[in-house]
C-alpha cells in the first residue's frame, strides 16, 4: 500500500486556507515551555511561505505543521525539541527546520532531538553554514544541512556527501508571487531548506512506503 509522504513543518504556523497550500494534515503549537496547544496559524506569514515552497514541489505531500514562532522569529530549544518530539509522533519522513540558533549552550539538547527523530527513522533537513555562522541544528550530526546558493536554480539543488554526513547547496528564493518581483518576495536560507525539503519529498514520493 502506497502512502504520501509526511512532512512536518517546524515554523511559525501556516494559513491552511491559502491557495498556495491546499490544506494541510494538521498541526500543534508549542509555547516556549515545550508544552503543545492548538493554535497553529501563521501570524508572521514566514511559515505559510515555507510550506508553499514544499507543496509546490511535492503536491501530493502530507503536510503537517508545528508552530514555535508566534508574535516574533523567535523560538526557545525546549519549543524546538518538542516539536522534534511531535513530529516523531506524527510518523514523519522529512522534518523541515528553515531555522536555527547560534547559542552552542543549546547543542546538547538539540542534538539529541535530532538523535531522536534520525532514529524514528525520518530525516531533519535544516538550516546549516550561512556567512561563517554555524546553525544549530543543522550543522549537528545526524542533520541533514542546506547552505544557501543564489546561482542553484530554484528546482534544483547540489548535494555533498563527506562520510556519512549529507548536505545540500540550494536557491534562497521562495515560490513566485504573481505580480512581485522576486527581489521585493521573501528570501533566504530559509527557503533553500524549503527548496530541499520540497525536492526530496517529491523524490521519496516516487517510492512505496509502508
Amino acid at each position: 500500500m502506497i502512502r504520501p509522504v509526511r512532512v512536518v513543518i517546524v515554523d511559525s504556523g501556516v494559513h491552511a486556507a491559502h491557495p498556495h497550500i491546499n490544506g494541510v494534515h494538521g498541526g500543534v503549537g508549542v509555547d516556549s515551555a515545550g508544552e503543545l496547544h492548538d493554535d497553529y496559524v501563521d501570524r508572521l506569514g514566514h511559515g505559510t511561505a515555507v510550506t508553499a515552497v514544499i507543496r509546490e514541489k511535492a503536491p501530493t505531500a502530507q503536510i503537517s505543521v508545528a508552530k514555535v514562532f508566534d508574535r516574533e522569529l523567535a523560538a526557545s530549544a525546549a519549543a524546538l525539541e518538542a516539536a522534534c518530539d511531535w513530529a516523531i509522533s506524527q510518523r514523519a519522513d522529512l522534518v523541515n527546520l528553515s531555522l536555527g540558533t547560534r547559542n552552542p549552550a543549546h547543542a546538547p539538547a538539540l542534538a539529541k532531538a535530532v538523535s531522536r527523530v534520525r532514529h524514528s527513522g525520518a530525516i531533519v533537513v535544516a538550516a546549516g553554514l550561512d556567512g561563517g555562522v554555524s546553525w544549530l541544528p543543522g550543522t549537528l550530526p545526524g542533520a541533514w544541512s542546506v547552505t544557501l546558493d543564489w546561482t542553484v536554480p530554484r528546482d534544483q539543488c547540489r548535494v555533498q556527501v563527506d562520510g556519512h554526513a549529507v548536505s545540500f547547496l540550494a536557491s534562497g528564493y521562495p515560490r513566485p508571487i504573481p505580480g512581485v518581483p522576486p527581489e521585493r518576495n521573501l528570501q533566504g536560507l530559509s527557503f533553500a531548506v524549503a527548496n530541499v525539503t520540497g525536492l526530496l519529498a517529491a523524490m521519496f514520493d516516487r517510492f512505496d512506503r509502508w
